[in-house]
């Protein structure tokens, strides 16, 4: 892990965002409260918190930051996509990219998880969901805020 022991604490935010590609008949199901497991959007946030909060668990010598405020938006794109918009929050010595990163990426596995029922062809594969272009998109660092 990198000595991050004098650096001071500041105002850290970063924003990630990302896609998944589903079929149409899929979008239908979201949009109309139709998935059989339940609401993917409400269920994908909890997820994407829980995981911000536990990104040092999961990515080696990441350091666990005091998380201030996590936000997940979930939207439907089209009728072929739904995208992610995480926003990540801290006062700390380090930045919280990573976890706007796996905040992202959670909500995205989340909804496929919540959806894949429906995406699958008849071999049992998923030729049209594709999760993509995953990035961090804004990253802030403020001292004396």
């Amino acid at each position: 892990m990198v000595n991050v022991t004098a650096k001071p604490e500041v105002y850290r935010e970063a924003k990630a965002k990302g896609t998944i590609k589903l079929r149409p008949e899929t979008i239908r199901l979201i949009r109309e409260g139709k998935v059989e497991k339940g609401d993917p959007f409400q269920v994908a946030k909890v997820a994407a918190i829980l995981a911000a909060k536990n990104t040092s668990s999961l990515i080696p010598l990441c350091h666990p930051l005091p998380l201030t405020s996590v936000d997940v938006d979930l939207k439907i794109m089209n009728d072929s996509a739904v995208s992610v918009e995480a926003t990540v929050k801290t006062r700390a010595q380090t930045g919280v990219e990573m976890e706007a990163l796996v905040t992202a990426t959670v909500a995205l596995l989340t909804v496929w998880d919540m959806t894949k029922a429906y995406e699958k062809d008849r071999l049992g594969q998923y030729p049209h969901t594709v999760i993509q272009d995953i990035r961090v998109v804004r990253k802030v660092k403020e001292e004396g805020r």
